[in-house]
């Protein structure tokens, strides 16, 4: 279980994160909306620890993160950002094996190198291990970063739940890579270990691939819960100033929206 508690952050006089209290429940896949400028990025890496709140707590199992070890928490803890700059060219799996860095001290071992080999191929990496990374398309290297963020925490942690951050993982992938790595997410959220945590702009893509949505605005949570109690006008409107027409599909289940610009609540 992830859980924040009153957290509050500033940027000098700016309050960016107002008293945010909220769980996220493991086997879950939780994505966080709003404007931009609403706190969704600093939410975030306040969760995984990366940015220290003015006020309030994150536990992971009930443990203040302040009070673990880096390296404990980069066992259990990952995080892929919108956009990660390497100032330096390795081969593919070189790269990816370097989630696996918390696990061991001088050399990888056989687990490790098993852990990289699986993830590739879960990413659709395999055939890529040689080339060197500074080649690739801005598409190819943001699926590297996937591979390698998620061998940091590919296998189970004894006593402790897995948590995986995403900040905007989307940049960058055409529509089918998009898709497709949300439903590679969405499997990986769905084990009882794991909680998984993300940013997301496309209401579209929350809509059919989250089992829980929390919308910030201005700071604070405005709602929360599955996406058909959150994407409604009532929220929608004063956090983006528009008006979502729900379209159900009857074959899948899923809700799909489209917008009309009605102005502000």
């Amino acid at each position: 279980m992830l859980a924040a508690e009153n957290l509050v952050f500033r940027a000098g006089s700016r309050l960016l994160i107002d008293h945010v209290s909220a769980a996220f429940e493991p086997g879950l896949l939780h994505l966080i909306i709003g404007p931009n400028g609403a706190g969704k990025s600093t939410l975030i890496r306040i969760l995984a620890r990366l940015l220290r709140p003015a006020e309030g707590r994150v536990l992971y199992d009930g443990r203040d993160v302040a009070s673990q070890s880096a390296r404990d928490l980069a066992r259990r803890r990952a995080m892929l950002s919108q956009a990660v700059e390497v100032a330096f060219s390795l081969p593919v799996r070189e790269l990816v094996l370097m989630g696996r860095y918390p696990h061991f001290t001088a050399r990888p071992g056989a687990g490790d190198e098993q852990v990289c080999d699986e993830v590739m191929k879960f990413f659709g990496l395999a055939g890529m291990a040689d080339r060197c990374y500074g080649t690739l398309s801005g598409g190819e290297r943001q699926r590297v970063q996937f591979a390698r963020v998620l061998a940091q925490i590919w296998r189970p942690v004894e006593g402790a739940t897995r948590i995986l951050f995403l900040d905007e993982p989307l940049t960058f992938l055409d529509i089918l890579h998009q898709i497709d790595f949300m439903n590679k997410i969405r499997g990986f959220a769905a084990q009882k270990d794991a909680v998984v945590v993300g940013v997301v702009h496309d209401l579209n893509l929350a809509a059919r691939f989250a089992d829980r949505l929390l919308l910030l605005h201005q700071g604070r949570i405005l709602a929360e819960g599955p996406p058909p109690g959150v994407l409604v006008e009532e929220h929608l409107r004063p956090a983006f100033g528009v008006a979502p027409v729900l379209i159900r599909d009857a074959a899948t289940g899923k809700t799909h929206l489209v917008f009309e610009d009605r102005g502000p609540a």
